[in-house]
């Protein structure tokens, strides 16, 4: 072999070895690349990961009575692709011919299935798949229409196979679990199960839906996963929606060629944490009362905005709380116009229930006696605007001034007190600052200590400050249990499944306002406002000393200035009644706003009434209480004479 032979066959056998390593390469990376792509992803599909619903906690009243809980739904929708898969749909009609035969009935699962995909296999040969696919859609359509509520017209319309972009069609959104069960079934008595995919998800249902909706509140679709997961959007399901909601739990399920996923083998189980109950102080038979007295006023007097306040004075419960306008917590409808709550959120000025301010301040530090007597004529203090009533008074004791509603009077108690003591006890009483009650969107009002005498004395009866019927509610529960003032609670306790307590929530004190001593005195003077004599003389029970407070307010212009009759304005007003019941040991406080009320036609012969808080709250205030102590088994304590008429305007 001559060298240019020689040389010749080296680099053959070099390119026939490079060749072989070129070879050797390519499948290497096919196995070691395309391979085990393709395996890893046949290892995805073979398994999936199924999530377990934890279920949302109950919400419940002080007596356990239910509120607000889940019920267990189903979303039904068609799959698009597997509707249009040509074995999928072959199974479908080999099973509706062969059921239709005599034999059917005689065979046993197994030798259905065998028989089904027999025939099956025989389809694909036998027709076009167009025809296959064309032929089964109607077949579906006839089987679930009438289970569905529909006509096959509706149903084949709902399915929209012809739109793009949609894998998948729902065709009912909310089944019950009977229903989507019965769905489900019949889907795989037919052999369409691949077909139909069903969701289950959680609805929160209301028992009482028109009932405290402000503080209960409701939940919405999680925009992560709007299928499945609920969160609190307002009231307490949003305060408290991490203790409601729980955990989910999972389940891993592997699947093979010889059964469907649905009746899969499953693997590892993480069950679910459940959500915890939470339960409220909230009375729902007490809440009913409110809610049914505080819409007879609203109609009786025409009126479209209001609230009830219903508390315990002494651990700050809140019993009931009705806000007006209001929204159905199942449909949610109008919830941008109506879910404003008019006890936590609304401001407006008190009027002569702020008169508590400046005689309880006063007589607590020793200034002023229930019996110290006032001249309580029109009274201009130097630079400030005349102060006068809505008749003129002579010489008034502390009591009658509070019993006749005397804004001379209490701007005169108010400069004993002094302007600096006087606004040191109005912010001790919980003005100026929100309650902190677990609800969102609280109004702390508008208080304002301007430095002009004109404005404190306007202060010291109620405008030019404003305020929250809860807020009022506060500081009447700070007199009624002797002098402290209590955080509004709405929490009573949370507990699990099985019904064990997990957490108990206590009262909470803010501060102390008052002396003991000062609350009695006070309540006793308030006990005179409901007298005969008094402006409250319709929010008597019949039985019970009640002690109380009127309030009339002319309502504020959206332009400025006040709805008073002048530069062509009518007379607008909000009025309230702020009371307690027994007098001498308070079980509940209960404050009445109403805005904007009208008063009926007078009969002929008859005076017409203005609207005030002595002819519309303080009324409205009597029904309640009396229903309210009926459900709390309060014994009455006396014999009540008949109540005088109203002759003119109560303040």
């Amino acid at each position: 072999m001559n060298s240019v032979a020689f040389y010749r066959r080296c680099i053959f056998l070099c390119l026939v070895f490079v060749a072989g390593l070129s070879a050797l390469s390519v499948r290497l990376i096919y196995l070691h690349v395309v391979k085990a792509n393709e395996v890893a992803e046949q290892s995805i599909e073979s398994s999936k990961t199924v999530v377990l619903l934890a279920n949302r906690g109950c919400i419940v009243d002080c007596n356990n009575q239910l509120i607000a809980r889940n019920i267990p739904r189903a979303r039904m929708a068609f799959d698009k692709l597997r509707l249009r898969n040509t074995g999928v749909a072959a199974l479908a009609l080999a099973n509706k011919e062969l059921r239709e035969t005599p034999e059917w009935y005689l065979w046993d699962q197994d030798k259905r299935n065998r028989r089904v995909e027999a025939r099956a296999a025989q389809l694909k040969n036998e027709l076009y798949a167009d025809d296959i696919i064309t032929q089964n859609i109607e077949h579906v359509i006839d089987t679930f229409a009438r289970p569905l509520g529909m006509t096959t017209v509706e149903l084949r319309q709902r399915m929209k196979l012809d739109r793009e972009g949609q894998d998948y069609v729902v065709i009912k959104p909310d089944l019950s679990e009977d229903d989507a069960e019965n769905l489900k079934q019949l889907a795989r008595d037919y052999s369409i199960s691949p077909s139909i995919v069903f969701k289950e998800w959680q609805k929160r249902w209301y028992v009482m839906p028109n009932m405290a909706a402000a503080m209960v509140g409701y939940v919405g679709e999680d925009e992560n996963d709007p299928d499945r997961i609920v969160r609190g959007r307002a009231g307490i399901e949003n305060k408290m929606n991490e203790e409601l909601s729980g955990k989910d739990g999972q389940v891993i399920t592997h699947k093979n060629k010889y059964r469907p996923l649905d009746l899969a083998k499953p693997g590892k189980v993480t069950p679910p944490r459940h959500g915890l109950n939470v339960q409220l102080t909230l009375d729902m038979g007490m809440q009913r009362v409110v809610e049914e007295e505080l819409d007879a006023g609203l109609k009786e007097f025409a009126a479209k905005k209001g609230a009830i306040v219903l508390m315990n004075p002494k651990n700050g419960a809140i019993m009931a709380m009705a806000s007006r306008p209001t929204y159905n917590l199942n449909t949610r409808k109008n919830i941008a116009k109506n879910g404003f709550d008019y006890a936590t959120q609304a401001i407006y000025e008190p009027g002569s229930t702020f008169k508590i301010i400046s005689t309880a301040g006063a007589m607590d530090q020793g200034l002023i006696e229930p019996d110290t007597v006032f001249d309580c004529g029109p009274y201009r203090n130097g630079s400030v605007k005349l102060v006068k009533d809505y008749k003129t008074f002579g010489d008034l004791s502390v009591q009658q001034i509070l019993a006749k509603s005397s804004n001379v009077g209490s701007y005169k108690i108010a400069l004993e007190l002094g302007t600096d003591q006087f606004f040191n006890y109005l912010r001790a009483f919980g003005f100026g600052a929100k309650t902190n009650i677990l609800m969102a969107g609280e109004s702390a009002g508008v208080v304002s200590n301007t430095g002009n005498p004109t404005d404190f004395s306007r202060i010291s009866y109620g405008y030019h400050v404003s305020v929250t019927p809860l807020q009022v509610a506060c500081a009447y529960c700070a007199i009624a249990n002797g002098g402290v003032l209590m955080k509004p609670q709405l929490l009573k306790s949370m507990m699990a499944d099985n019904g064990a307590t997990t957490h108990t929530f206590n009262q909470k004190k803010v501060r102390r306002v008052i002396k003991a001593e000062t609350a009695l005195k006070m309540r006793e003077a308030l006990a005179t406002v409901v007298d005969v004599k008094g402006t409250a003389r319709l929010a008597k029970v019949e039985g019970f000393s009640v002690a109380g407070k009127t309030g009339t307010t002319v309502k504020i212009h959206p332009e400025g200035g006040y709805y008073n009759g002048e530069n062509d304005r009518e007379k607008r007003y909000t009025v309230s009644f702020a009371g307690m019941m027994p007098a001498e040991n308070p079980e509940f406080v209960c404050v009445v706003v109403i805005d904007d009320p009208k008063m009926p036609d007078a009969e002929e012969g008859m005076q017409k009434v203005t609207p005030g808080g002595g002819s519309v709250a303080a009324p409205i205030f009597s029904k309640v209480a009396s229903r309210v102590g009926n459900l709390m088994g309060l014994k009455p304590s006396h014999q009540d004479d008949d109540a005088q008429p109203l002759a003119k305007s109560d303040r």
